[in-house]
């Protein structure tokens, strides 16, 4: 996946492993919520969101730090680069975009992700998604929790006895 590129055109982009994010990156060592990247007054600002293995910027952990043009983000095991735009007026700071990704998506990619099934473009923030597996796993436990407790409550009756 390296040269893979995401322009960062949003004041806020969400960047992780699930797909309700601005930028998914499907590697197991990127968090569900690993970071979001802010445009703030000409800066590009990285803000962990508690991931599991860390945001580092130039190998130095951070929680909140300015990204420069040509430093290394790291999350979990992927490492991205930002890059300025190339269109921009000499000496102006407009930064429009990472690079250098492994385990990132085009702008294509993304644009064709948003449009397919069970995106919601109207959901705030990180909604929870509904997960089948989950429940079905939930109502198992409970069915195979209540027989045991049935079981116990026969013993100790025949105990009794």
């Amino acid at each position: 996946m390296t040269g893979r590129t995401c322009e960062l055109r949003a004041d806020k982009t969400t960047i992780g492993r699930n797909e309700d994010n601005a930028f998914q990156i499907a590697e197991p060592s990127v968090s569900s919520h690993h970071c979001e990247v802010l445009l703030r007054d000409g800066d590009v600002r990285v803000r962990d969101l508690n991931s599991t293995n860390g945001t580092y910027i130039n190998g130095v952990a951070t929680t909140e730090s300015v990204l420069k043009p040509g430093e290394i983000l790291r999350l979990g095991e992927v490492q991205m680069r930002l890059e300025p735009d190339a269109s921009s007026a000499p000496g102006k700071k407009q930064f429009d975009r990472t690079a250098v990704i492994p385990g990132g998506v085009s702008r294509s990619e993304f644009d064709q992700a948003a449009r397919g099934p069970g995106f919601d473009t109207k959901a705030a923030g990180f909604s929870k998604r509904t997960n089948k597996v989950n429940r079905i796993f939930a109502i198992g436990g409970a069915i195979i929790g209540l027989v045991i407790l049935a079981l116990l409550l026969y013993i100790l009756s025949t105990i009794r006895k």
